[in-house]
């Protein structure tokens, strides 16, 4: 993770009458996520899918009823493979890893689970539907999923359930509005990690599960949580690596009326190949395709705060890591990563 922001001046690129020009304008790199003053509606044409969302979490990802300060309350790191519904724990062997936070109140025996994930999962987040129109919707929000009890056979024997710190009942109380403001400020699920080079410049962070287990970790922390020390845990990040990126602007100034065609038909051309409501093999054919595309042109379009970035590839353009994250010291605590490549 990047430790200092600067900020670099990007290029806007205009294709006017066939005359290409840029406009400078004043980047902070990494890109800030950006959050809202409240959680909006979501797109009705946004479905769940195969598995709906938190179908058997609390009320709108309600914290759970305030603790006693002096309850003693257990935090436990939780891991198991990513769409483990659909494909076991295949996943598990690429270290593709989801991650989600336990409780346990050892007074009064109540359990919960935390997760963060997409409401219309993954794929939908990553890239947007292309409708009949030619026109481009997207389905990226993410969410806390709350649910009473923690599943212990599943975690440890398909993952890991271990766990890493204890906290009162006061610090846990504290902990629930944190959650409640991070959830309802921060929408968007955010699946790149995009990186000058391996270990590089970082432009754009990802927002997914794997961060919201570390900024409730590190919140946990500035609490007073006391942590293992001594337990050692990983989070995936899928990277993708290009030179400096050049902004391009919002939906309405690329696709509306006085926007640019030439640009918005390229963009929505590199989008046709990531549509997943296709027959399998053209699925895999359109993949291909984009694969070939982002190798040999050197070029994704990145959609970041609603917004979107041309990405000049570098090698070796998309990465899995799987990153080791020291556990936060109480107080004052920055998490630090350690790459570990898949």
């Amino acid at each position: 993770m990047a430790t200092q922001g600067s900020r670099r001046h990007v290029y806007l690129l205009l294709l006017v009458s066939g005359v290409l020009v840029s406009l400078s304008i004043s980047i902070e790199w990494p890109v800030p996520y950006q959050r809202f003053p409240s959680r909006p509606r979501a797109n009705p044409y946004c479905k769940a899918g195969v598995i709906p969302f938190c179908p058997t979490g609390l009320p709108s990802g309600k914290v759970p009823i305030p603790h006693l300060d002096t309850d003693v309350i257990e935090v436990f790191a939780m891991k198991a493979p990513v769409w483990e519904f659909k494909f076991g724990d295949l996943l598990a062997k690429f270290n593709i890893i989801h991650d989600a936070i336990g409780f346990r109140n050892t007074q009064t025996g109540l359990n919960y689970t935390m997760e963060w994930y997409e409401l219309f999962q993954l794929f939908n987040c990553t890239f947007p539907h292309l409708l009949a129109n030619d026109s481009l919707t997207w389905c990226n929000q993410g969410a806390l999923c709350i649910y009473e009890g923690i599943d212990d056979k599943h975690w440890a024997e398909n993952g890991t359930l271990v766990k890493v710190a204890e906290m009162t009942g006061k610090q846990f109380n504290e902990f629930g509005k944190w959650l409640e403001t991070d959830n309802n400020t921060g929408i968007y699920y955010e699946t790149w990690t995009v990186e000058e080079k391996p270990g590089g410049k970082l432009w754009f962070d990802s927002y997914d599960c794997a961060s919201f287990v570390l900024r409730a970790f590190d919140k946990l922390g500035d609490l007073g949580a006391k942590f293992n020390s001594s337990v050692h845990l990983n989070y995936t990040r899928i990277h993708l690596y290009a030179d400096e990126p050049v902004y391009l602007g919002n939906a309405t100034v690329i696709f509306g009326p006085a926007g640019n065609k030439t640009l918005a038909a390229d963009i929505i051309d590199f989008y046709r190949k990531f549509q997943s409501h296709q027959t399998f093999p053209n699925l895999i054919k359109s993949l291909v395709e984009a694969a070939m595309e982002i190798w040999t042109d050197r070029k994704f379009y990145l959609f970041y705060n609603f917004e979107y970035w041309f990405l000049p590839m570098r090698y070796p353009y998309v990465k899995l890591t799987y990153y080791e994250s020291q556990l936060p010291k109480t107080k004052d605590t920055t998490l630090r990563y350690k790459n570990k490549s898949n």
